[in-house]
């Protein structure tokens, strides 16, 4: 039978994951929306942090978004943070701090989709929920020979042969499995058949057409040049928050942007600085560069020192800070990369003293 040999192997092989020995339903939902997008190697130094920062849901619920972006900060998709503290905030008020088990009422709280509310009532709670995410789609299109990508036009299909395989008991567990093998076995490349559990039941093993299902991608990386405004006044300064909504929205950064076709760097410099501060560019010295690397892009952030015309005073959304307090604002990765090399920097660094 299928799902005991996997069982028995998970059982048996599974790694020793901090999610994994515990049933709390709120430590199991913030490690599964942690996990989404992001490897498990990375997510587990934040999962004991934000326990230690936010340890129940009423804790998470009451905190401020700031605070909550902080603590997510390094991870990327940072809509997951923001959906986090706004259901927290919906689980205390609504269901008196803890989380429902009727996956149609949790379908219905921020950041909640068919994946999440499986994995996570599944886990927490045993609830017979079939989930597909990378792994579980991989595994099943190899053990039922399916041609094409791995996206979600094939999840119809694998949903329904889930169906048949799904066990009466231990659901969270069955469902773990499935991700585990095909993490550390069913992997996208090289798959290490010969110490599969389940080589017995998969038709592209039985083919010889492991290797070749699913259908590669061409996966193309796009390159983005931007430059980054670093204005200073005395000891402090410059940085803006992002709109509320859109990418990134919420976090603080230095004024830049995008260089435009045909834009050499000077020219975006100025414009940019003028569209988001409405004053005029007077020097820029250039400082260093800062590559990061997002899932389907790559940014060259070109980072300069510049003078302007006099700034409109601080306020919500604009706040002048030493290189000792810029600590406490949400950033995005790229921008604590600049906080970090303008610390290197003698003629800029501001002692932390």
């Amino acid at each position: 039978m299928f799902a005991p040999a996997l069982l028995a192997w998970y059982d048996k092989h599974k790694r020793n994951l901090p999610w994994r020995r515990t049933k709390d339903p709120y430590k199991i939902w913030v490690s599964e929306m942690m996990l989404q997008q992001t490897t498990v190697n990375a997510v587990i130094g934040y999962y004991d942090r934000w326990f230690q920062m936010f340890p129940t849901v009423g804790a998470l619920a009451g905190a401020g978004v700031e605070k909550v972006l902080k603590a997510w900060q390094g991870l990327g998709y940072y809509a997951r943070a923001r959906n986090l503290h706004k259901a927290a905030q919906v689980v205390v008020r609504e269901h008196h701090g803890v989380l429902p088990r009727d996956p149609a009422v949790v379908r219905a709280l921020p950041g909640f989709g068919p994946y999440s509310t499986g994995s996570v009532l599944s886990i927490a709670y045993d609830l017979p929920l079939t989930i597909i995410d990378a792994n579980v789609r991989r595994v099943a299109m190899r053990l039922l020979a399916l041609q094409g990508h791995a996206d979600t036009k094939q999840d119809r299909k694998i949903g329904g042969f889930l169906q048949t395989i799904f066990p009466p008991k231990h659901a969270g567990d069955f469902n773990q499995a499935l991700m585990e093998l095909g993490a550390l076995v069913c992997r996208s490349k090289e798959p290490l058949c010969i110490l599969c559990p389940v080589i017995k039941f998969c038709r592209a093993f039985a083919r010889g057409r492991q290797e070749i299902i699913p259908k590669p991608k061409q996966r193309m990386i796009k390159d983005v040049a931007a430059v980054i405004a670093i204005i200073r006044k005395g000891n402090k300064f410059f940085i803006q928050q992002r709109p509320a909504k859109g990418l990134l929205a919420g976090l603080w950064e230095f004024p830049g942007g995008k260089i435009r076709a045909g834009e050499g760097r000077a020219r975006a410099l100025a414009r940019e600085i003028r569209e988001e501060l409405n004053v005029s560019l007077k020097t820029a010295d250039y400082l260093f560069q800062v590559t990061h690397f997002y899932t389907q892009f790559k940014v060259n952030l070109s980072v300069f020192l510049c003078a302007t015309a006099p700034l409109p005073k601080a306020d919500e959304a604009h706040k002048w800070v030493n290189l000792k307090s810029i600590h406490q604002y949400p950033m995005p990765s790229g921008s604590a990369k600049i906080v970090r090399e303008l610390e290197k920097i003698n003629g800029i660094m501001v002692s932390r003293c």
